[in-house]
């Protein structure tokens, strides 16, 4: 689980991030969407402690960002927009090399599972990640969470750049991540893509979290038109 509570953070004169609260419990899939310049892209680095709230507390799995960081990024897995493996590496390679990062050892028939279970076909497992698509890298970044057995998977922008199959069958991954019982909070620009993908999904504008969706009681074009009342 996620729990983020009155969290603000302040770069000198404007506020990034504005009395953010949010819960993203097991098994859900939340998604942020908002402008440039909206707070998701600080948010996430909050989250993963690479910037320290100014006021608010954040919690994964129980343990609080600010006091246990270490045993809060070991609960979780992070998917940026472009994933940065090691290009000379298999995918299989750079499976196993971050999971002895996170103190974890797996035979190679384990590895295969694991890049099977996230989707990577298996005659790409021993092919070097420079001949990888983008959405087969992230399909490595999805085998790692799932080796870390991750509690909550951040993903920033995952959709950008994806041609229309990827882009549905990341959708599908992220609802098996989340159907595994992590917590999964995307952030996107993508409305359609999170309208497939997303249980909930949050608009967020000058980093005050404006509204929530709930995405199954919602078109494609109604969260268009939400989007569009919150942001303009």
């Amino acid at each position: 689980m996620l729990k983020i509570q009155e969290v603000t953070k302040n770069f000198k004169q404007h506020t990034a991030v504005d009395r953010l609260s949010l819960i993203v419990p097991d098994g859900e899939v939340f998604a942020l969407l908002g402008p440039n310049g909206a707070g998701k892209t600080t948010t996430i680095n909050l989250i993963l402690g690479f910037e320290k709230a100014d006021k608010g507390t954040i919690l994964v799995d129980g343990f609080d960002v600010s006091k246990n960081l270490m045993e809060v990024r070991k609960r979780l897995a992070f998917i940026p927009e472009n994933v940065q493996l090691y290009p000379h590496l298999s995918g299989k390679e750079n499976l196993a090399y971050f999971s002895q990062l996170a103190g974890l050892a797996y035979s190679q028939d384990q590895l295969t599972n694991l890049l099977l279970e996230a989707g990577l076909q298996e005659n790409a497992h021993n092919s070097a990640v420079s001949t990888y698509s983008k959405g087969m890298r992230q399909k490595v970044g999805i085998a790692i969470a799932y080796s870390k057995k991750a509690r909550l998977l951040l993903l920033d922008e995952p959709a950008s750049g994806l041609d229309p199959l990827s882009s549905a069958e990341l959708s599908r991954l992220l609802r098996k991540v989340a159907a595994h019982g992590a917590a999964v909070l995307m952030v996107s620009h993508d409305l359609f893509r999170v309208k497939e993908t997303a249980d909930r999904v949050g608009i967020i504008k000058n980093g005050a979290l404006k509204k929530i969706v709930k995405a199954s009681e919602v078109t494609a074009n109604d969260l268009e038109l939400i989007y569009q009342g919150v942001v303009e």
